[in-house]
């Protein structure tokens, strides 16, 4: 997995305005995949980010970047924790949530739509999009909106904004 990849998914959070990303990317073997992971971390980790495999598939991985103190932060939120209790999720701790949320992404055939929750999505639109299966939202950017759509569209400017600003300063040089 190279910088330019996790700059172009993960600059939000990297820049400390957003909680984590996903993305998808392909690798040779296992090893190779647990050794980039290994090496991102020793570099974020400094900065107080983590890089974690949350889906593994043959040549594929689901990779999770965030700050652990800002998802406890997030999953501290009253309708937060309770949507996640009600699907099982164990409240106790943020990291007790990922193992939940890994667990439940290898396990199920659908894809476990609370990890919004995990990348700095309102509960109200988490609860929305799991309520109307993705229909009858009021906008959609970097997810559908069901509550607030003029502060979404702000903080979608803000995301857009900064991931520009990553990549031109990447393509500069920057590391």
């Amino acid at each position: 997995m190279s910088e330019e990849t996790i700059i172009r998914h993960c600059s939000p959070t990297l820049a400390g305005i957003k909680t984590g990303n996903l993305f998808h990317c392909s690798y040779g073997t296992r090893e190779e995949m647990r050794s980039d992971v290994r090496h991102w971390n020793s570099v974020l980790s400094p900065k107080g980010l983590r890089i974690i495999p949350l889906r593994v598939r043959e040549g594929s991985v689901l990779i999770y970047v965030y700050r652990p103190a800002r998802l406890q932060k997030d999953l501290e939120n009253d309708d937060a924790c309770a949507l996640l209790r009600d699907r099982g999720y164990c409240t106790e701790t943020s990291s007790r949530c990922v193992a939940c949320l890994i667990e439940r992404l290898k396990e199920s055939r659908e894809f476990p739509h609370e990890i919004g929750l995990f990348l700095s999505y309102p509960p109200e639109d988490v609860t929305g999009f799991l309520e109307h299966r993705a229909s009858g939202c009021k906008f959609t950017g970097f997810w559908k909106v069901y509550g607030n759509a003029e502060e979404a569209q702000k903080t979608f400017a803000r995301y857009k904004k900064c991931i520009d600003a990553y990549y031109r300063a990447w393509k500069n040089g920057r590391t």
